[in-house]
């Protein structure tokens, strides 16, 4: 199925990294170092440089190089890559909302113009968070290294609406992201798909509102000191014993000391120790595990 992060990922992404990469390269920045900000290779970024890559249509070219010039800017000015990940998504998902966008994904999908604009418009902010979600889960899935970091009791990945009444106003992944053949594989996420990590989102909006996303791994020794050198501000909690109300008010509730990366959950008889990521979007997450990785 054709979706906007399909679209996004096939018609807009090349010509954009092709065009941050051309201004970065121009300003003197290194071919491996373009590379790792854009999270791509070097073979891909020579590539882009020889001007292999795919040209969407005039109107999106023009409103892609704007992008791509605030982009560059602030990767010029010290921005970090997290950074320039937040400010794409956001540019990206602003030409949806005003409705440049559907015009030509409506041609791409063979939908209409008015489902896409429902689906961006302002007030219709559901779509906004299954569409950010699923961007994310799908940076996540592509990471090799992120199935050995599944869990037993598996993973969930969850995004919540600005002050949610409840799970169901809370976006997750149905039957929770597993390990199949050494390959991470989810389901699309969904609104009232999760309970416990939903819940935590929930409880949390009445502590840290700005705190929204969060994504469950294992837990282990070298989990512990990846995230040491992660610089990753933890905390630990112990929810053995307790049961799933109880277990999520323990985790929410240690936010009322500090606002916290990751939170260790030691576990206890019968519950598997954990670590919970958060942060204020699924793609602030993403980058915090793919942070963790590196140091594994």
């Amino acid at each position: 199925m054709r979706t906007p992060s399909v679209y996004v990922a096939e018609e807009l992404m090349p010509f954009l990294r092709a065009k941050i990469a051309e201004r970065l390269y121009r300003e003197g920045m290194k071919q491996s170092q373009i590379a790792e900000y854009l999270g791509i290779t070097q073979a891909m970024v020579s590539k882009y440089l020889s001007g292999r890559y795919k040209r969407p249509p005039a109107e999106v070219a023009g409103k892609l190089e704007d992008i791509a010039s605030d982009v560059s800017n602030l990767i010029l000015f010290g921005g970090s890559r997290e950074d320039a990940v937040l400010l794409v998504a956001r540019s990206v998902f602003e030409l949806f909302q005003d409705g440049f966008l559907c015009r030509f994904y409506a041609e791409y999908a063979g939908v209409s113009e008015e489902a896409c604009r429902s689906l961006f418009s302002i007030g219709s902010s559901r779509g906004e968070i299954l569409e950010v979600l699923n961007m994310a889960l799908n940076e996540l899935l592509k990471d090799e290294s992120f199935p050995s970091l599944i869990p037993e009791v598996r993973s969930n990945f969850a995004y919540a609406l600005p002050s949610p009444g409840g799970i169901e106003d809370v976006a997750a992944i149905p039957g929770r992201i597993t390990a199949v053949k050494g390959k991470a594989f989810a389901l699309p996420p969904e609104f009232g798909a999760s309970t416990f990590t939903a819940g935590i989102l929930v409880k949390l909006a009445g502590i840290r509102p700005d705190i929204r996303s969060v994504l469950n791994i294992r837990y282990g020794p070298d989990v512990e000191k990846a995230i040491e050198a992660a610089g990753f501000k933890v905390t630990r909690v112990k929810t053995g014993g307790l049961s799933e109300e109880e277990a999520v008010s323990t985790i929410a509730e240690a936010f009322r000391e500090d606002s916290y990366d990751a939170v260790i959950d030691i576990g206890g008889f019968g519950v598997e120790p954990l670590v919970y990521l958060f942060g204020k979007h699924p793609i602030e997450v993403v980058e915090k595990l793919k942070r963790l990785v590196k140091n594994l």
